[in-house]
């Protein structure tokens, strides 16, 4: 049940906005104080985001017993368009993980990168991302959810592209953001479209619309739009390549990433629109598919690796086809274990993608068939890896134990479909099991072996983060009673729609579920003992299968640019001739088509009667034309040009607009004299090389364009006169303007701004004009000076060699 903000909550709008920029805050501050402090300044930067978390957990009381947070603060309002947040059950849980397990960052970066010359500009990252995620995860609105759901893609891309001096950084980095930026734009268009069915344009108007939005003919639209945004960043199969790629980060930002931040987006997302778009056949159709096979990509390839973070990353890729999986199910429980494995998996990976850099930090070495013995050596982080294992792994007493077991509680039903689906999360959950304690035991136990580096214990502020993650996890489930009551249950029911209430508990399920555990364990003990060999199978049945998903980027990415070239060859081919020709077919279609199309087509006016000297005139401009056309060389076409413009300007003059017709003599001595200045400095031969159909065609060209403005005006004079802006104009030009020339005053106070960028277009082509000019008579000289040949030649005949060459 969702009840609004009461009353004596609304003081705390201040402080949760200033808790919303605190990340912000700590990106503008960071290089300065790394600057004065040095790695100790984590500890300093951590307070940011742990205050954050102090104020965030002030409301679990208060979403405990039902309520909903909302508020917000005008943004553009000529446009109803707003800056809102909105806490409940499950946008809370979000935030207290984002900003919880990044205080543990921020103090783990401190110890990770200690001494890294760009330190500070890596804090800046992380706290940008931080605040981006933490925006996305309470945003009410549409339009504010997708800008931070666009800034978590391009921090991102800062955050894996950190060592940019690396090509595989670089292409990591480029990856993420295609694949994330162009969900973005799925997304964008399924909010928009959201909006356009439903008429709302925020989430928790959403929330309360009921069934309106499933039962719209555009349902499946959106849906596929929405998912698009949502499978893009959360890594679904078959976009699950960049994740894993993902990790040529620096492990800090591997860690926040794949615990609490970016590819939960797409999760949290899902998870948000459960209310209004689950309970459909689509719904539970499209999730569960790609959920499934999510699951069981990601854990087959986690088999196979023997990188510490590329285990890790691929099981987070089957992580959350499992929470997709759950969320597609469409029950009551399966949203229970859903939430209960996203609160899990933050706790459990966080810390061991910490306990795998604190490995590679002391020993040098990530690859696991390199590691063993480090039990003696690094006592307090092998007690941290395993505790997280037996979290990942569903064994008790850990917060994953409670997690599992309410996943094959809600999958354990007689139907196919529940059949298949158990089968594979068995599967899935079985493997995972089996790497996590690979990850947690093999580079620990056994003899020591060399390592690149002399294994020791790693600093506090490296231990600190996962040790209190591992011990966390293990206090969940310990504590599970006021953990449901305060964050799952409130949880559970903000996904559902529903008030849910869960009783999860170490007591395990008597019956399928519970012995689904144990058939996980075994399976998982059993690829365990046979990791070697079921790493090599798997390599073989990939050789076998060919390139992924990850050469299909680079081909499609290269296809792409191929495609690019193509077009860009066709549609700028560098020939002004042909961009000229386009711009003016695109003219005359734009002035001929609606006129014929729409009926406009003006009334033929009866034809004049000219005074002999308004004959003349007429007559000099048509001379004029025909000498233009006839022109045999540019210069003399310029000239030509120039009748046309005088003319123009005697008619002006002859019907009562002396200061227009001045205006108009001045622009066309002054064009006809640059331009045969510039001419002058340009080759002067023949100016016409096109062969007759090319002419012919440019001709109907220039008649087409010529036919069509002729008609427009037509019409335009032909429609009732408006005198408001001659009112206007008259009345206001002495009042305001202090001018009696109405026509001087509009162009100098009415329209000053305008007239300051005409001029200022004037003076920047010319200053451009005299820059080709330069630059083409420097290119002359110089080829000139170096031939001797041409040096002996007349002028003329050295810039056609010049331009042939």
């Amino acid at each position: 049940m969702i009840v609004q903000q009461g009353e004596g909550m609304a003081g705390v709008t201040g402080l949760t906005f200033l808790a919303l920029c605190l990340p912000f805050l700590g990106a503008l501050i960071a290089p300065v104080v790394v600057r004065r402090l040095g790695h100790s300044a984590a500890w300093l930067l951590a307070l940011l985001p742990g205050l954050a978390f102090l104020h965030f957990a002030g409301f679990l009381p208060d979403i405990a017993s039902g309520q909903v947070v909302q508020s917000s603060f005008d943004w553009v309002p000529s446009l109803d368009l707003r800056f809102s947040w909105l806490l409940d059950g499950l946008s809370l849980t979000f935030a207290l993980l984002v900003t919880g397990i990044g205080t543990l960052i921020i103090l783990y970066t401190g110890g990770y990168l200690k001494g890294h010359a760009d330190l500070g500009r890596f804090f800046s990252f992380i706290f940008l991302f931080m605040g981006s995620m933490l925006g996305l995860v309470v945003s009410d609105s549409f339009l504010t959810l997708f800008v931070f759901w666009e800034l978590t893609s391009i921090t991102s891309f800062l955050l894996i592209g950190f060592d940019h001096r690396r090509e595989a950084s670089r292409r990591a980095a480029l990856q993420a953001l295609v694949v994330t930026g162009g969900g973005g734009l799925l997304l964008l268009a399924g909010l928009l479209l959201i909006w356009q069915i439903t008429g709302l344009g925020s989430m928790s108007e959403l929330l309360r619309s009921g069934a309106a939005l499933r039962t719209s003919p555009l349902y499946f639209t959106a849906l596929i739009l929405v998912l698009g945004g949502a499978f893009t960043k959360s890594a679904q199969f078959p976009f699950h390549f960049w994740l894993p790629n993902a990790m040529e980060a620096p492990t800090p930002v591997s860690a926040y990433l794949h615990s609490a931040t970016m590819v939960k987006a797409g999760v949290y997302l899902l998870m948000r629109l459960n209310p209004v778009m689950g309970d459909t056949a689509a719904w539970q159709t499209i999730l569960p598919i790609f959920g499934a096979a999510t699951l069981l990509v990601g854990t087959l390839l986690a088999i196979r690796q023997t990188d510490l973070k590329l285990k890790l990353a691929y099981t987070t890729v089957s992580s959350l086809g499992l929470l997709v999986l759950l969320t597609g199910f469409g029950t009551d429980y399966a949203v229970e274990a859903a939430v209960l494995y996203l609160v899990a998996h933050s706790l459990f990976k966080g810390a061991l993608f910490m306990v795998a850099g604190i490995v590679d930090h002391e020993t040098g070495t990530r690859d696991i068939t390199r590691l063993g013995g480090l039990r003696s050596a690094m006592p307090l982080t092998f007690a941290a890896a395993l505790i997280a294992a037996i979290s990942m792994g569903g064994v008790p007493p850990a917060f994953g134990f409670l997690a599992k077991e309410e996943i094959y509680a809600a999958l354990a039903q007689a139907s196919p479909a529940a059949i298949i689906l158990t089968v594979v999360a068995v599967a899935g959950n079985a493997l995972m099991f089996a790497v996590a304690f690979a990850v947690a035991l093999k580079p620990f136990v056994g003899p020591l072996t060399e390592t690149p580096r002399h294994p020791h214990e790693a600093p506090p502020l490296l231990w600190l983060g996962p040790v209190l993650l591992a011990l966390l996890g293990l206090a969940s489930a310990l504590l599970s009673g006021p953990g449901h009551a305060y964050v799952s249950s409130p949880m559970a029911s903000a996904v559902g729609g529903k008030e849910l209430h869960i009783s999860a508990s170490l007591v395990p399920h008597i019956g399928l579920p519970l012995a689904l555990s144990l058939a996980t364990a075994l399976i998982g003990i059993l690829v365990y003992w046979q990791l070697d060999r079921a790493r090599f199978l798997m390599s073989v049945i990939l050789r076998h299968l060919g390139p992924g998903p990850d050469r299909g980027f680079d081909g499609f990415i290269s296809g792409l640019v191929r495609l690019s070239h193509a077009i860009s060859r066709i549609l700028q081919p560098g020939r002004l001739e042909i961009y000229v020709a386009v711009s003016f077919l695109c003219l005359a279609a734009m002035l001929l088509v609606p006129l014929v199309t729409h009926g406009e087509l003006p009334a033929i006016p009866a034809w004049p009667n000219l005074q002999w000297h308004e004959a003349t005139i007429f007559l000099i401009a048509i001379i004029g034309l025909a000498a233009v056309v006839m022109a045999r060389d540019r210069l003399t076409a310029i000239v030509s040009l120039g009748i046309q413009g005088f003319a123009v300007a005697v008619i002006f003059l002859l019907f009562g607009a002396p200061d227009l017709s001045f205006t108009q003599f001045m622009v066309e001595t002054l064009s006809v004299v640059i331009l045969a200045m510039v001419m002058t400095r340009l080759r002067l031969s023949p100016s016409d090389h096109r062969p007759p159909l090319k002419m012919v065609a440019h001709a109907a060209l220039a008649i087409a364009c010529g036919v069509g403005f002729g008609l427009l005006l037509l019409k335009a004079t032909q429609a009732p006169f408006d005198l408001t802006l001659t009112a206007f104009f008259n009345h206001y030009s002495k009042l305001i303007a202090h001018g009696d020339n109405v026509v001087n005053v509009i162009i100098v106070d009415f329209r000053g701004t305008d007239t300051l960028g005409e001029i200022a277009v004037v003076a920047m082509t010319g200053l451009a004009i005299l820059a080709l000019i330069r630059i083409r008579a420097g290119g002359e000289r110089k080829l000139a000076t170096n031939d001797p040949e041409l040096e002996e030649k007349p002028d003329l005949e050295v810039r056609m060699e010049a331009e042939r060459s």
